[in-house]
């Protein structure tokens, strides 16, 4: 008997739904949120009933039995540091999602709706590589500046899906092969996965390549004159390097598809950013290589903007003297948590349990 898995993964303006028997998913829907819709909730744990309505209304209006499910697995937020692996949804991960104790983000509210469904079914709730995943050492926290250490926060839960992908491909266990990973989607994070572990990543929110919206690494004594330059409040310049930076703060668009024409077109200016971006990519890839100490079995292009053909050559270009490619468009992240939910069901992998392995 194949194992029926609801899954929820809440975004910005969606939430995506979707039901797995086993490895097969079975039934998907993408909930959209409009400005309006969300604008009546002052934050973003007022939304957690009104998204339940709608997955609601969506089983329902498909004759789908919302009690007859054997897991639900919800996208894990931003949580305390802790390593990869599925956890068991608890009151304390409950409350450090909902509280945002360690930062807001749509996917906070995975864990808590996801929560809600299983008490309908009457089973067990889990979540799967949160975006908090936190395998690094101490060395690699040290950013040069005493008080200011470097944040593991990166797109763990596709990472390591399209790596433990591309092991099964070459007949290995994800815990035996070196990767680099570059996920390109409108966030953009580089990682070393040495063994099984993300040990370093480079994350456009704070540093390296940029993104579609985030400036990544940018030069401080620049940053610091803007910071005081008087044109900017504290809120703006945030919103200046995360929110209305990188590729958008040239070209005016964040839809990386109304850039691919303009590059096909000839357009300078576009193709200079493009460029650039793809050098920027590279470069932490190249970075990722030593730390892997050039121990690489394979490099691995994923994300939405890896369908950009002129981008993903560019990048392609560079480093692929350093490990055999592989590109993998679009994102895992609905296949993921089912599998991991999955493999704890199987008895492949235990569930870990949070309170016992969060650090901070």
């Amino acid at each position: 008997m194949n194992d029926h898995i609801l899954v929820i993964n809440p975004g910005a303006v969606s939430t995506k739904i979707a039901i797995f028997d086993g490895e097969s998913c079975v039934w998907q829907k993408t909930l959209s949120h409009s400005v309006d819709d969300l604008s009546e909730y002052a934050s973003l744990i007022d939304q957690v009933p009104y998204r339940k309505r709608l997955i609601e209304d969506e089983l329902k209006r498909d004759g789908i039995d919302a009690g007859a499910f054997d897991v639900v697995v919800g996208r894990g937020g931003i949580l305390a540091p802790v390593p990869g692996g599925t956890y068991e949804i608890s009151s304390e991960l409950i409350s450090d999602a909902g509280s945002f104790k360690y930062g807001e983000h749509a996917s906070n509210l995975g864990p808590i709706l996801a929560d809600e469904f299983a008490t309908v079914a009457g089973c067990k709730a889990y979540v799967v590589d949160p975006v908090s995943t936190d395998e690094w050492t101490p060395m690699t926290r040290v950013s040069g500046l005493a008080g200011i250490d470097r944040c593991c926060h990166y797109h763990a839960l596709n990472h390591k899906a399209v790596a433990r992908v591309v092991a099964e491909r070459m007949g290995r266990r994800y815990e035996d092969v070196n990767f680099v990973v570059a996920h390109l989607g409108t966030g953009v994070s580089v990682a070393a996965h040495v063994r099984g572990q993300v040990v370093d990543v480079f994350n456009a929110m704070n540093e390296g390549a940029m993104s579609v919206d985030r400036a990544g690494g940018v030069p401080a004594i620049p940053l610091i004159n803007e910071c005081y330059s008087g044109k900017y409040s504290h809120l703006e310049m945030k919103h200046r390097v995360n929110g209305n930076g990188g590729i958008f703060s040239y070209l005016g668009t964040k839809d990386m598809r109304e850039v691919e024409p303009l590059v096909t077109g000839g357009d300078e200016t576009a193709t200079r950013i493009v460029d650039a971006f793809a050098y920027q990519i590279a470069k932490d890839i190249g970075a990722m290589a030593v730390v892997c100490r050039g121990e690489i079995d394979r490099i691995i292009l994923t994300g939405g903007m890896v369908r950009f053909k002129y981008l993903a050559e560019e990048i392609s270009s560079r480093v692929k003297f350093l490990a055999p490619l592989e590109i993998i468009p679009g994102e895992e992240e609905m296949s993921a948590l089912a599998f991991g939910a999955l493999r704890v069901l199987r008895g492949k992998e235990r569930a870990k349990n949070y309170a016992a392995s969060r650090r901070g």
